[in-house]
């Protein structure tokens, strides 16, 4: 999630991009002018716009070495890459397309293996390509096809066989599994507690909510847009792309709204899964299914603090994730218990309103500069989105390898690295450099301040923030305060410190997170033998691939544990990779004239065993702050500690050696 900027220059438009004259817009690029032409080049980001180039043309000359961007360099905060080497990748790029026009402006053939590993070479800046292709080749869908679709359909393996699947939620993980196995000919019914789709951004209203990952990337990869409002959407922008989403693929009639799951139970001797439901009125139901597919989510059940007093506040207190709108709070005081990614998302968007606001601060964030931020895409990128053949798909996968696989060599931890407790790394050091820097740019003439803002642990030991210099801009108002005494009690009329200071406050707003540990809460889950999932877990979920666990027979898991990415991705692609490796178990055990399948336990075992070293290698293993990547035990549940295409390979084919089956 993200925050809106509050600009005062009107109304976004949300939905149809950046507003400017149609005369002005070229409707294809056989129809640019070269002046337009040459503009809209200064705004594309040349790592790119040289393979979309080179691609539609043929021409891979323009993938010169000079021109290449070291990806590296690209991440750093405050890095710059020469202004000259723009300026030639620019015009290199607008000479061959000129020529291509000329030339009739037929679009060159799919590129050949060699110069696709060329074009993607020259994206990654020299790290190893080849193990990448062909996960490039299903992110850039050069062949126009949707590579993740299931092969398969009942009607051709099984015509005889008919297979239920139930799918709990219909956020963004729900409605791609309902698509992908209504593909293969499922017969799927999902069940939503909520009115509508969305799942966490129908949920999070709160002032400011936006996402943190650019939408190309945060965006199913068979259904783009191009005409994103911005870079970073809000969240009523996101609800209506799911939204349509739903429509779009054929899967909204298939959702039962207001019904919540609140157990199931595997029945073994008829190889199904007994869902017990209850919807809004309390009214209660069961429905059966072969297949369940818990689409929950890690970041939905809102988690309050454990701070004395609270039920004593008089007056209105929420949390960020169940925003009150009835409650107005123009002129009023405010308190914000917490600065994670929410509640710095919302504190800027109500600090003009409010008549003070006070901040409550455990752990400062890294922020990490985003400039564009809460920009709106310009005509000019728009355009090139819309109207330069493969562009969209070669910066989605630049945005894939800047945000993704690129980012790990700066969170690895070095075994050797002495300076201890602020890095884990040479790398690691650098970034923490550059991230200082960054808030010594911001709040250096308030020494203070600064002091206050500055995290003493290593970049990605808890979450990253995005910023464009709203946050120093809005704690340097005069109606704001930041407070980093620990809160010692909450009293009926606000908030008092371990030093005695009691902060009024007319409202109180939660911003402290979610129970991302607690998978699959509060459903519970009776596997075979009658053993409960949480009473296995103990409060430490484990599964599979994030995905599938022993004593639970066709039961699979999205967004489930050790799914979650820190600083590497998308979780839309995790989703996706998740979704397909399930519909390819379900093509197993219709094939094989099974009813059921199970992961062997030292499959699970080794796999966990695996994952948890991987994970002591990364900044968030090691480090000692505060922070939701681990649980209760000290173990981290939610993160994946490899690259995205390590998951990719390992969710591409299941090993039915992996498994049990009956």
């Amino acid at each position: 999630m993200g925050i809106d900027d509050g600009d005062d220059d009107g109304a976004i438009d949300d939905r149809g991009g950046a507003p400017a004259p149609a005369e002005e817009v070229p409707g294809s690029l056989a129809e640019a002018p070269v002046p337009w032409l040459h503009d809209a080049l200064e705004q594309a980001e040349t790592a790119a716009l040289l393979p979309a180039v080179a691609a539609l043309t043929g021409d891979v000359s323009v993938l010169r070495e000079d021109l290449r961007v070291d990806p590296i360099l690209s991440m750093m905060p405050g890095a710059e890459v020469p202004e000259a080497q723009l300026a030639e990748a620019r015009r290199a790029a607008l000479d061959a397309l000129v020529r291509f026009r000329e030339g009739g402006g037929q679009p060159a053939p799919p590129p050949s293996p060699a110069d696709l590993r060329a074009m993607l070479d020259f994206v990654v800046g020299g790290a190893p390509v080849d193990d990448y292709v062909e996960l490039f080749r299903e992110e850039l869908h050069i062949e126009g096809a949707d590579l993740r679709a299931p092969a398969w359909s009942l009607e051709a393996i099984a015509p005889d066989r008919h297979v239920r699947a139930v799918v709990i939620g219909a956020g963004m993980s729900g409605l791609l599994a309902a698509h992908r196995l209504g593909q293969a000919g499922v017969d799927v019914t999902v069940l939503e507690k909520d009115v509508d789709v969305g799942g966490t951004w129908l949920e999070n209203t709160y002032p400011g909510c936006r996402v943190d990952v650019p939408n190309q990337f945060y965006s199913y990869s068979f259904l783009q847009r191009d005409d994103w409002p911005q870079h970073f959407s809000t969240q009523e922008v996101l609800l209506d792309y799911f939204r349509d989403a739903a429509v779009t693929m054929g899967v909204r009639d298939r959702i039962r709204f207001g019904t919540e799951v609140s157990s199931m139970r595997w029945d073994d001797g008829r190889a199904v899964w007994v869902v017990a439901t209850r919807d809004r009125d309390g009214g209660e139901g069961t429905v059966e299914a072969e297949v369940v597919v818990s689409a929950v989510g890690q970041l939905n059940r809102p988690k309050l603090p454990d701070i004395d007093g609270m039920e004593r506040f008089a007056g209105p207190s929420f949390h960020s994730a169940h925003w009150d709108h009835s409650v107005g709070l123009a002129g009023k005081r405010v308190a914000v218990i917490g600065t994670g990614a929410s509640a710095m998302q919302l504190i800027p968007a109500i600090a003009a309103e409010v008549g003070h606001l006070d901040v409550f601060q455990r752990t400062p964030a890294w922020l990490i500069p985003t400039e564009d931020y809460h920009d709106r895409v310009s005509p000019q990128q728009a355009w090139l989105f819309r109207h330069l053949p493969g562009y969209a798909h070669w910066y989605r996968f630049w945005l894939f390898w800047r945000n993704a696989e690129g980012m790990l060599p700066l969170v690895t931890v070095d075994p050797d690295w002495e300076p201890e407790g602020e890095s884990v790394s040479a790398l690691n050091d650098l970034l923490r450099e550059f991230l200082t820097q960054y808030l010594r740019e911001q709040f250096g003439d308030d020494p203070e301040l600064l002091a206050a803002v500055t995290p003493h642990y290593p970049p990605a030991s808890k979450r990253v923030i995005r910023d464009n210099g709203i946050w120093a801009a809005t704690l340097r108002r005069d109606d704001v305060s930041l407070v980093t005494d620990p809160i010692a009690e909450i009293t009926e009329t606000g908030v008092r410190t371990a030093d005695g200071t009691v902060h009024e406050a007319d409202v109180i707003v939660y911003g402290t997170g979610f129970q991302a540990s607690r998978f699959l809460t509060p459903m519970q889950v009776i596997g075979r033998d009658g053993v409960d999932l949480h009473e296995r877990w103990g409060g430490d979920a484990r599964a599979y691939l994030g995905v599938t666990v022993p004593g639970f027979p066709n039961l699979f898991l999205l967004y489930g544990p050790n799914t979650n990415i820190v600083i590497n991705g998308s979780i839309i692609f995790f989703s996706e990779c998740e979704v397909r490796y399930l519909c390819g178990l379900l093509e197993l055990l219709v094939s094989g004239g099974h009813r059921a399948l199970e992961c062997r336990p030292e499959v699970h075992d080794a796999f966990n065993a695996e994952v948890d070293a991987g994970n002591r290698t990364m900044a968030w293993g090691v480090a000692t702050v505060n922070s939701w990547y681990r649980n209760e035990h000290g173990r981290s549940a939610q993160n994946w500690p490899f690259t995205l295409l390590d998951y990719w390979q390992r969710t591409r084919r299941p090993n039915p050696d992996d498994y049990t089956w009956c």
